[in-house]
């Protein structure tokens, strides 16, 4: 199975409206799988948008440090999100539009989300979200 993203309902995500027109621009440019588009487009429609300064602490975007905890595996795993332009692998750097972070993109603290990685099924909890900027 080469998705990435998996889920049955939509979950409630809190986005930015410049990281969603982000997400819906790279919908549109056709870089995600079928499967992810129907689930992207179907978590866009159900997630509320806000202004940045209104955004809660805690939730997934640009410029934030994210501890993940992969439940099949009990590993956890931290990731520094960035804006596309500004991903670095020298600087452990992620692109938020890179297969985890569009998994994990308006999740806040204590949030599952169940994930395709290397074939595999996993559920991954949101463990702990850091604003960098």
């Amino acid at each position: 199975m080469s998705e990435n993203i998996i889920e049955e309902n939509p979950k409630h995500i809190i986005l930015t409206t410049g990281v969603y027109d982000l997400i819906k621009d790279h919908i549109r440019k056709r870089k995600v799988t079928p499967t992810e588009e129907a689930v992207l487009t179907l978590q866009l429609k159900h997630a509320e948008q806000v202004l940045r300064k209104d955004l809660p602490a805690d939730v997934v975007t640009v410029d934030t440090v994210v501890t993940i905890k992969n439940h099949s595996t009990n590993e956890e795993k931290t990731y520094s999100f960035v804006g596309p332009d500004k991903a670095r692998r020298k600087n452990n750097t992620e692109s938020i539009l890179t297969k985890i972070g569009l998994a994990l993109v308006g999740c806040k603290e204590g949030d599952k989300v169940n994930w395709v990685l290397d074939g595999e099924q996993s559920e991954v909890e949101v463990l702990s979200v850091k604003r960098v900027a």
